[in-house]
């Protein structure tokens, strides 16, 4: 029989040992897969009559797939927009050829009140006296836009003071 001592001393060597093996054992290693940018890929027009959703919403998503990605001045792809790239890409994705500036977007599309916006209404800004930013409408009074310099891609709500002054009107592809 082992003397009280020598018994701990026997519980307190299994102890180790088992807390020594299980820190060194090793977690699965998770795989890394290459990230490649999204491409504007249109989503085929069979496609979107099976899923019932207009072409807006289909445009709300896609740019909403861009938040996070870095404000970059001309650009339209997801290594970084501007405000009216990213409107451009987004209809793109859903599958309409949209204009890819701010002043040819206020002229091509139809003009919408603030009170009949649905989801993928193009929203136009004053921005410092003249008519210069657009998002995209995504619902419950909240858009999708690339906001400028130094930002990315985000979501803003239109009842914030700064875009409640700020908005002209809305704007539906025809």
């Amino acid at each position: 029989m082992l003397s009280q001592k020598a018994r701990n001393h026997c519980i307190a060597t299994l102890a180790l040992t088992v807390f020594v093996t299980a820190c060194s054992s090793q977690a699965p290693r998770a795989t890394t897969v290459a990230v490649q940018p999204a491409m504007a890929k249109p989503v085929p027009a069979s496609a979107r009559r099976n899923m019932r959703r207009t072409q807006g919403e289909y445009a709300a998503a896609a740019a909403l797939k861009q938040v996070g990605v870095p404000y970059r001045y001309g650009g339209s792809t997801s290594r970084g927009f501007d405000c009216s790239g990213l409107i451009s890409y987004a209809y793109a994705i859903a599958g309409k050829a949209m204009p890819r500036t701010t002043s040819a977007l206020w002229r091509e599309l139809q003009p919408v009140g603030v009170h009949q916006l649905r989801v993928g209404d193009v929203l136009f800004f004053d921005i410092e006296g003249k008519m210069s930013h657009v998002g995209l409408y995504i619902g419950d009074n909240r858009f999708v836009h690339a906001p400028s310099s130094g930002k990315s891609v985000t979501v803003a709500r239109l009842d914030g003071s700064f875009y409640r002054r700020a908005l002209i009107r809305g704007g539906r592809p025809r």
